[in-house]
């Protein structure tokens, strides 16, 4: 239904910053909620941020509140997650997601129906 592409990962040391984006490749972007997970090495997949369609509610994992900020342009077909102080943990591929049968941010990954090829983020010590 649509393509997504991550990109701004890199090498950060703990406590820098960085922000990834996600260009989505279709007409009908703002019908999307949209979500950002990440996946350490040997760890499942698990909800980062989402945002709603026309980024009134925006929705946090407790470990990334006050520090992450999710954002989206609707008219660039762009989703964003600007990350904050980051920690060593927080290292993994970044996921941008996308759902057009959502009414609501869902944390769940089952919810989501199409999935960028991720984007990597390493948080050194």
């Amino acid at each position: 239904q649509v393509q997504l592409v991550e990109s701004g990962g890199g090498l950060v040391q703990a406590g820098g910053s960085l922000t990834l984006s996600c260009a989505a490749s279709t007409r009908t972007f703002s019908n999307y909620v949209m979500a950002w997970f990440r996946q350490a090495p040997g760890k499942d997949r698990e909800f980062v941020a989402g945002i709603n369609r026309l980024s009134t509610s925006t929705d946090y994992v407790d470990s990334v509140k006050d520090r992450f900020i999710i954002s989206r342009e609707n008219a660039k077909n762009k989703v964003y997650l600007q990350m904050n102080s980051l920690k060593p943990e927080e290292t993994g591929v970044y996921y941008c997601t996308a759902a057009a049968t959502l009414g609501f941010i869902a944390a769940s990954r089952g919810m989501y129906e199409n999935w960028g090829q991720g984007t990597q983020v390493t948080v050194s010590s």
